[in-house]
């Protein structure tokens, strides 16, 4: 999460640009993205030449011999007025063309990129700021993110702010993606799941990187990304590319609206999409609203996941808890949609404080599999205590983490067919949860353990007491001759 530190070095940089003049925070975060790209892109080409060195093989430069000069390292020496020029004069404008390809994500979100930063003094100030970030570190870097969003006045009622990281992390772990998979978030924000899911395949597939065709398909048709705001789109597009996804599928779209059309095409959904919105039903997708009638985009948000899978596909969303025990028709129906004509492999419940200090929503993770012809036999629950945090708005560090456990336990469903209900994860038979109105709810399904606790025999008890009562009466009697 967070640091003190970081946000600290985030306030003075965001106070930077508020007295500079560019007070709109969504500016701010275009702004400060496309300098922490900038940067990107000379520390990972700084990376290809260090390898190229040590293992005497050529490599591809982002930055062409005659265009050294604007790399971060190269126009940060220079004097302020100097680097103005180069910055804006050169080094932006050769970000905006950096990908060859017109009809790239990265190329049609960065077509309207403006820089705005008006004076040199105010660059060097943001520039020397955003040098002490290490930005090596993928998890800073959505940390960072997360941050930023968090000073937009809208991201709580918008769903801008991100998932915590430790949870997209765990969600593709649980997931293993793999490099036949074609992946989508359809409300991808700054496309943290994908950023994941193409770095768990980096550790845990590296040799798909050795196939030609497995190659082709990790930069171009395994990563799709959809959401309706540009700067979003921007962020995305270029967070993909700097985790080594050249050419990520990131769209401008309406994912419920009747004109996205996509239908049985990704193997693999990992998504956060917006709670408690309502929408109108004119411009719901008709064929998601046949599934469930409702104006409910965390109803509606399933429905399309059904969808857009191929069937064998699978998903795994977070949801707020209300979708899991919601006694409204359109609640029902969706539940029993995905437990009778798919497979409903399992529900995590995770604590509400897990997405402090942006909201306090009580929330879990429901994982599927589209079959099409049923196939719930018995559904995983799981609950969540901790995930190292502490579950107020500070959100420090803390030893409780429940998140390796629910990777091992979910790695290994065979072994947890004995488990009582009494303990942290259990199996809940399909036709228990039938007859249960297909409430999904773990509490519905936990079991409490009593003891039984032995008292002492009355007599006894009221024999202390009236111990107790002579004693003090004794100790006042004392009192009173001292007094006396």
């Amino acid at each position: 999460m967070i640091t003190g530190e970081l946000k600290n070095k985030v306030d003075r940089l965001w106070e930077t640009f508020w007295t500079g003049g560019i007070t709109n925070p969504l500016s701010v975060i275009e702004q400060f993205t496309y300098l922490l790209f900038i940067k990107g892109l000379d520390d990972a080409e700084t990376r290809k030449e260090n390898e190229s060195q040590l293992l005497s093989v050529p490599f591809v430069r982002t930055f062409p011999i005659d265009k050294q000069h604007l790399r971060w390292e190269r126009f940060r020496s220079q004097d302020p007025q100097q680097m103005y020029n180069v910055v804006s004069g050169e080094v932006f404008p050769f970000i905006k063309s950096l990908h060859g390809d017109k009809d790239s994500a990265y190329a049609k979100y960065m077509g309207d990129a403006i820089f705005m930063i008006p004076t040199a003094s105010m660059l060097v100030r943001i520039v020397e700021g955003i040098a002490t970030i290490d930005m090596n570190d993928r998890d800073t870097k959505g940390d960072l993110y997360e941050y930023l969003l968090s000073k937009v006045a809208t991201a709580g009622t918008n769903g801008q702010f991100r998932t915590p990281r430790h949870i997209i992390d765990m969600m593709v772990a649980l997931m293993k993606p793999t490099p036949e998979d074609i992946i989508v978030d359809p409300a991808a924000g700054s496309a943290g799941f994908l950023v994941s899911a193409s770095g768990y395949l980096r550790q845990n597939h590296a040799d798909l990187f050795l196939v030609q065709g497995l190659r082709d398909h990790f930069n171009n048709g395994m990563f799709y990304g959809f959401d309706m705001d540009r700067t979003m789109l921007r962020i995305g597009a270029m967070n993909m590319l700097l985790h080594g996804v050249d050419n990520p599928n990131i769209e401008y779209r309406d994912s419920l609206n009747e004109n996205n059309t996509d239908k049985e095409k990704y193997t693999l959904v990992l998504a956060n999409p917006p709670f408690k919105g309502s929408l109108d039903t004119d411009a719901i997708a008709a064929d998601l609203l046949r599934v469930t009638r409702t104006k409910k985009t965390e109803l509606l948000f399933l429905s399309l996941f059904l969808r857009m899978l191929k069937v064998g596909g699978r998903c795994a969303s977070i949801v707020p808890d209300g979708v899991l025990f919601g006694s409204s028709t359109a609640h029902k129906y969706i539940r029993k949609e995905i437990v009778d004509n798919h497979k409903l492999e399992a529900i995590i419940s995770m604590p509400s404080g897990v997405f402090k200090p942006y909201a306090g929503v009580s929330t879990a993770i429901i994982i599927f599999t589209k079959t099409g012809a049923g196939g719930t036999d018995n559904v995983w629950f799981y609950d969540m205590k901790a995930d190292g945090y502490s579950l107020d708005d500070k959100r420090n560090p803390v030893e409780a983490n429940d998140i390796s456990d629910i990777v091992a336990r979910y790695s290994d469903l065979n072994a947890e067919s004995g488990r009582l209900r009494t303990e942290k994860s259990f199996f809940v038979p399909a036709d228990e949860i039938r007859n249960n109105a297909y409430d999904l709810s773990i509490n519905r399904y936990r079991e409490t353990e009593c003891k039984e606790v032995r008292y002492e025999d009355p007599k006894v008890i009221l024999a202390s007491i009236k111990q107790l009562e002579d004693e003090i009466v004794e100790g006042l009697a004392e009192l009173e001759a001292l007094l006396g």
